[in-house]
């Protein structure tokens, strides 16, 4: 997958996430929507690890690290650098932009990123 799929994936997540704050607030007691976009995500992007029967704890540690680290980093480098663009926007104390706002702009700013890169 490439990073601006991951970037479309976490601004939905994100999206998401503030659909289930508001729900949660306006009906504390009540059921919030889950649609498990997280668990998807993972599921597509987690590659197969294969470890060998007889592999040591250590050697456990060193293929499941060099095997899934590059994909939990770029999965957690776009929640961070959502985060920061949220986070801007608060620190500048704006208040003409919604969290929606900001990351409808992070969602459109990928997609015509790859619109770019199909030309």
């Amino acid at each position: 997958m490439e990073q601006r799929e991951i970037m479309q994936r976490v601004v939905g997540i994100l999206t998401e996430a503030l659909e289930m704050r508001r729900q949660a607030r306006e009906n504390p007691d009540g059921e919030i929507d889950n649609s498990g976009a997280v668990g998807a995500m993972l599921e597509e992007m987690l590659p197969p690890i294969e470890i060998p029967a007889d592999a040591t704890p250590i050697e456990v540690a060193a293929v499941v690290g060099q095997e899934l680290g590059p994909v939990i980093e770029q999965i957690t480098s776009a929640f961070a650098l959502s985060f920061a663009q949220l986070a801007e926007v608060h620190d500048e104390g704006r208040t003409d932009v919604t969290s929606a706002d900001v990351l409808r702009s992070i969602a459109l700013h990928f997609e015509n990123e790859e619109r770019e890169g199909d030309e």
